[in-house]
């Protein structure tokens, strides 16, 4: 908006950035690009995450079965930011972040919290090392396996990994919900207005994760 004058600029600006992107894989064109982006980009995936390796990887798309789950991962994701950056300094202000829900189904899908997978629980919920998870991510695609359900390293709750926009069954986000996210010395406050809904955590509250249990958190504002 900062670049143009009249919405018609900014649409025509939107589609010239959206034209210089590689393209939206097959399966995917038909989605929202919320749901389609972790599929649709082919340079190297900068660093592992639970289900998927660094580099030329194939995309996950990540989200939680509640939403308290979904804002403890956020929050999470919003420490890690700051325990990997020292000279930082916390923000003035809480950051936007939207919620959305998607429907999926799938015939071929783990549960890991079911027998015979629980009983790796803990390497499903390692906070750091995701070798595991990774091998098995790259065991399940070859057989098939579209979706993975998990119980989360950081709450008390179960999250989904898609391996496949395939398993989306809703083309577009669903209901929809805005936070606030602030992070501070004490910690982290998640604020939704509507529907009213309040989440904190503490210092204590990742502190399994190493990374966070070494952070710095008494640093400039």
């Amino acid at each position: 908006m900062a670049l143009v004058d009249t919405l018609d600029e900014q649409a025509l600006l939107e589609q010239v950035i959206e034209e210089s992107k590689p393209a939206v894989p097959a399966g995917c064109r038909d989605l929202h690009y919320l749901l389609s982006t972790p599929f649709r980009y082919g340079a190297p995936y900068p660093s592992g995450s639970r289900f998927r390796r660094a580099g030329l990887t194939p995309g996950v798309f990540y989200a939680s079965s509640s939403i308290s789950t979904a804002v403890a991962e956020m929050s999470f994701r919003r420490l890690l930011f700051f325990a990997e950056s020292p000279a930082t300094p916390w923000p003035a202000n809480a950051a936007d972040h939207t919620a959305f829900s998607v429907r999926f189904s799938t015939r071929q899908g783990l549960d890991l919290t079911l027998p015979p997978f629980d009983r790796d629980a803990q390497r499903w919920t390692d906070p750091s090392d995701y070798g595991t998870c990774q091998s098995f991510a790259a065991v399940a695609r070859e057989a098939g396996s579209q979706v993975l359900r998990y119980p989360s390293a950081r709450a008390d709750g179960i999250n989904v990994a898609l391996l496949t926009c395939a398993a989306f069954s809703s083309r577009e986000p669903l209901q929809r919900q805005a936070w606030r996210i602030h992070t501070a010395p004490s910690g982290v406050r998640a604020i939704c207005a509507f529907p009213e809904q309040r989440l904190a955590f503490d210092r204590a509250a990742f502190a399994r994760d190493p990374r966070i249990a070494a952070m710095s958190w008494d640093r400039d504002v």
